[in-house]
């Protein structure tokens, strides 16, 4: 694929990378590919489309703290559900490992940038305005405690559509705005003499702040339609501020990597229907990109088909049919080389790309298709003489195993040349940690010669180098955690950009099956004669 970078005419400060979906991993895997390719040309920082607040945590783990786990990490560092997307859980392996005996100028960094909030419900600030009080010495806390009373009046989903009922302009939470006012600059008084932990001090601070705000817009008497646009207005402000507040952080270390939903990160009015209404506001990417200029630099995403999201292939005449390469490879092409074309129909599960996105945006990444375990099956079944067997009652599989896919030529069952499991099998096979929401491994007998050419030593000598491999690790082929001694190689949730090798090794194992049949079958004739 073309390098991000060799499409853009100025290097930007703020590299921006969307999605036009959540939910498809592909857009993710390639994400973990272009950040660790810009972090070999000077990129320290990414910040993804998560809580900021709960980011100081993920980056706890990434910068090597003994006291975050990976599981700590994924399940405290990041809102919005996405520390369960397997993807994330890559980045952070990956950032963790870069920063290893790194000094601190090339050592990489992991933010959010979002506000920990959604459309329709927000959490009152006691959690954030709590650790300010603890890191300033503060006497506030009981005073903040009986302002906020029951969480339950600032999180009530009903509140943001029935402005009467939101808390954000009571006199309690008017009070509250003044107290993280004083407690904001407090902080800076302080910075002289506390300068350890204040970075994370001031992303607690900024955040109570930003609840506070979104609270009391959530109460302004407006017409349905005008206050809904300010709320998803309002919340793209307050992540082009983090935006903008990462990079005075990070501008003498290097360029930013941002990563979100491309509506939060296109230069253009961002639009949505939601309830009726048809919403216009200008996004993160919008306010951030007018202030920064040619510093700011946007490549959306277009997506193909994605089997995970039932999405099927475009029409030829829209965006995306336009820019379906035959080879069905992901590519980045420049905006400017983009021919006109029609819109998709959206249906909530894809923001198609339209004119004005595109020609706004400085490149696009196109996926043609995601990939899963279905589309792999009718990959490996167009060899010639392939069969499929899917372990289920009737075969007598264990219940844990049903719907795995075994992959052999002739009638021979004894010896599958591929398999695809989405299941641990207890005891024996769970390091690829299977049992997460949508993850499967693509399983290949590759003999001892490929073996070998693969890892670099032979599968005998697989138990001397276990320890050197990260079996839930996505995109990258690995030993069989159980089989590998018998020349089976594996590969984790393989992203689209793979597919050429992928389809070089299958081509490996079909040749030893098809070749384990035919010596079988003349053993056979032999036999009767």
């Amino acid at each position: 694929m073309t390098s991000l970078l060799d499409l853009l005419p100025v290097p930007p400060a703020l590299l921006a990378l969307g999605e036009p979906t959540h939910g498809e991993s592909a857009f993710l895997q390639l994400r973990n590919e272009a950040f660790a390719s810009l972090a070999e040309r000077g990129y320290r920082s990414i910040a993804l489309e998560s809580d900021r607040a709960a980011g100081l945590i993920a980056d706890e783990f990434v910068q090597g703290s003994a006291t975050v786990t990976l599981d700590r990490a994924l399940a405290e560092g990041f809102s919005h559900g996405f520390g369960t997307a397997p993807a994330n859980r890559d980045l952070l392996v990956r950032m963790r490992d870069w920063n290893a005996g790194r000094p601190d100028s090339e050592r990489l960094t992991f933010h959010g940038f979002d506000a920990p909030l959604e459309l329709d419900h927000a959490p009152s600030p006691r959690h954030h305005l709590a650790h300010l009080c603890d890191f300033l010495g503060s006497d506030r806390s009981a005073e903040i405690d009986e302002l906020i009373g029951d969480e339950a009046r600032w999180s009530d989903p009903a509140a943001i559509w029935e402005p009467g009922r939101s808390i954000g302009r009571s006199a309690g939470a008017e009070r509250l705005r003044v107290i993280a006012d004083d407690l904001l600059t407090e902080l800076y008084l302080q910075a002289p003499r506390r300068t350890e932990g204040w970075q994370a001090a001031f992303v607690r601070a900024t955040t109570a702040v930003a609840l506070l705000r979104y609270h009391a817009r959530a109460a302004a008497p407006l017409p349905q339609r005008e206050r809904v646009a300010l709320l998803v207005g309002v919340r793209d402000a307050l992540m082009a501020e983090n935006l903008l507040a990462i990079r005075a952080a990070e501008a003498h270390r290097g360029p930013t990597l941002a990563f979100a939903h491309n509506r939060h990160l296109q230069r253009n009015p961002s639009t949505m229907t939601m309830a009726g209404m048809d919403l216009s506001w200008f996004s993160a990417g919008a306010i951030a990109g007018s202030l920064l200029g040619d510093r700011y630099a946007v490549i959306v995403g277009s997506l193909g088909a994605s089997p995970s999201l039932g999405i099927g292939a475009p029409a030829a005449s829209t965006y995306e049919g336009r820019l379906q390469d035959r080879t069905g490879l992901p590519r980045y092409v420049r905006a400017s080389e983009v021919e006109a074309a029609g819109q998709r129909t959206h249906d909530h599960r894809y923001f198609p790309l339209d004119r004005a996105t595109v020609e706004h945006a400085d490149a696009v990444l196109h996926i043609p298709t995601g990939t899963g375990p279905a589309m792999l099956a009718e990959r490996i079944l167009a060899l010639p003489g392939t069969e499929q067997l899917v372990a289920g009652e009737e075969s007598g599989a264990p219940e844990g195993a049903w719907g795995d896919r075994f992959y052999y030529v002739g009638p021979d069952r004894r010896q599958p040349f591929a398999t695809i499991v989405e299941h641990d099998v207890p005891g024996f096979d769970e390091a690829s940690r299977l049992d997460r929401p949508g993850v499967f491994r693509l399983n290949l007998d590759l003999g001892r010669a490929a073996f070998e050419s693969l890892f670099g030593f032979p599968p005998k000598d697989f138990e001397d180098h276990r320890e050197d491999f990260d079996f839930a690790r996505l995109d990258t082929w690995i030993p069989h955690p159980g089989y590998a001694l018998y020349g089976f190689a594996s590969i984790v949730m393989p992203g689209p950009q793979l597919l050429p090798e992928l389809d070089r090794l299958l081509a490996i194992a079909h040749a030893r099956a098809v070749d384990r049949h035919e010596r079988a079958s003349r053993r056979a004739t032999d036999h009767q004669d």
